[in-house]
């Protein structure tokens, strides 16, 4: 996504020599990088869907002329940004062409600042619209939708899934928090012959030990929450949390169903954990036996600074989500976006990444660490949940002023101070 960062292309179509050469130069002092041509058909040969910057053309231009230069982009491309140039003339002209699809027109004779004030806005909506596309591409990378990854590492875990789903042993998934052990859990399950059968997940810290210790009944009394699960899986999250009254009882249940015939129609177990269980075991904090029975197959799920491309994949696999679930548009990412992506360590792993994926969807301040979450202030969060409202009803009326005022109930002077303090861009949305 690095690419987009910076549009500048400037794709300027003039047949007057003198005026194209003013603008050219106006324009690169400017800080962009205008690509003169004197007439239209050369300048359509440059344009493709991936193009990278806007058009600034004069209507009237011999042979093809602007309007049909613009519908040639559009053909190639419909959300190309087309700024049209006209005469006095020609502005009832260029106002209707708004309405086919132009970005903005400039009427003969127009300033510097006006010039440069258009080209920017209709390049940052190109950087939006090839940014939206980049992620959705991103995603459609990703593999799985549960294991999603273009990493070496991702690629390992899934062919290691698939494997170890059609094996009908126990298994230990290690991973760090928030890097998807239930998902993996169920991922296993999804994949097995138990796939028709029940998955129940269960965190063990939330067990406790008091009168417990018989929750996991044995294969042939066919109580206990073993027992209501025969023939499927039991996912135990935090397994190292598990008290020893029930780690005692888990034992008992896998020694008794191995001792079975035909032990396979049992519970399946998964455990996860993710702190070093044979830390635990070494420690005297988890029995040695019980692990080395859980341990049959270990599966490690690496966290996201070990795979540090997948975290784009993730970012725009979200971001996707939130786009659907907030009923959401349009998303422009920025430049500080973009650098945490790169920089961060992602300490909370995907569960983290998503959360900074909503917020960002939704134009809340960033929240990246459960260590920052008590940082924003009461007015901060005030002014964000405000900034989310404008932005909110700005989609909806796609960016008309008179339809968001009234759907806020606020005036249209109260609308414009509250754009300005949020640094809103209301042609984005339209």
């Amino acid at each position: 996504m690095n690419q987009l960062e910076d549009l500048r292309t400037v794709i300027l179509v003039e047949d007057d020599a003198p005026l194209r050469l003013a603008t050219g130069q106006a324009l690169e002092l400017a800080g962009f990088e205008p690509k003169p041509f004197a007439a239209a058909e050369p300048a359509r040969k440059k344009i493709d869907a991936r193009f990278a910057g806007c058009i600034v053309t004069d209507i009237r231009l011999e042979g093809m002329d602007g309007l049909e230069l613009m519908r040639a982009a559009h053909a190639i491309d419909p959300e190309i940004p087309v700024i049209l140039v006209t005469g006095h003339g020609d502005v009832p002209m260029a106002v209707a062409a708004l309405k086919e699809g132009a970005f903005d027109f400039l009427a003969k004779p127009f300033s510097t600042d006006q010039l440069t004030a258009a080209v920017r806005r209709a390049l940052q909506a190109r950087a939006l619209v090839l940014d939206n596309r980049t992620l959705r591409e991103v995603a459609e990378q990703a593999g799985t939708g549960e294991l999603a990854g273009t990493s070496e590492a991702m690629a390992g875990l899934r062919t290691m899934v698939g494997q170890m789903a059609m094996i009908d042993l126990d298994v230990l998934i290690e991973g760090e928090t928030g890097t998807g052990k239930e998902i993996v859990a169920r991922a296993l399950h999804r994949r097995s012959a138990r796939a028709l059968m029940p998955f129940r997940a269960i965190r063990c810290s939330s067990l406790g030990d008091s009168g417990l210790g018989d929750r996991f009944g044995t294969i042939d009394s066919g109580g206990g929450l073993l027992g209501e699960l025969e023939g499927g899986v039991l996912f135990l999250d935090e397994i190292d949390a598990l008290s020893s009254p029930l780690q005692a009882g888990l034992l008992a249940h896998l020694e008794a169903r191995e001792q079975h015939q035909g032990a396979s129609s049992g519970v399946r177990v998964i455990a996860a954990t993710r702190v070093a269980l044979d830390a635990e075991v070494e420690a005297g904090r988890f029995r040695e036996d019980l692990f080395y029975r859980l341990a049959l197959l270990r599966l490690r799920i690496p966290p996201l600074r070990e795979r540090r491309e997948d975290i784009p994949v993730l970012f725009a696999q979200f971001v996707s989500e939130a786009l659907a679930r907030t009923r959401r548009k349009r998303f422009a990412i920025s430049a500080a976006d973009r650098r945490r992506l790169l920089e961060h360590d992602w300490p909370g792993n995907a569960r983290e990444l998503r959360s900074y994926a909503y917020n960002a969807v939704l134009g809340l301040p960033r929240v990246a660490g459960v260590a920052d979450e008590g940082s924003a202030g009461l007015a901060a969060r005030v002014a964000a949940y405000e900034r989310s409202l404008m932005v909110e009803a700005i989609q909806q009326t796609e960016g008309r002023v008179s339809q968001a005022c009234r759907l806020l109930g606020i005036s249209r002077q109260t609308f414009y101070e509250k754009v300005a303090k949020h640094s809103l861009r209301l042609e984005l949305y339209r």
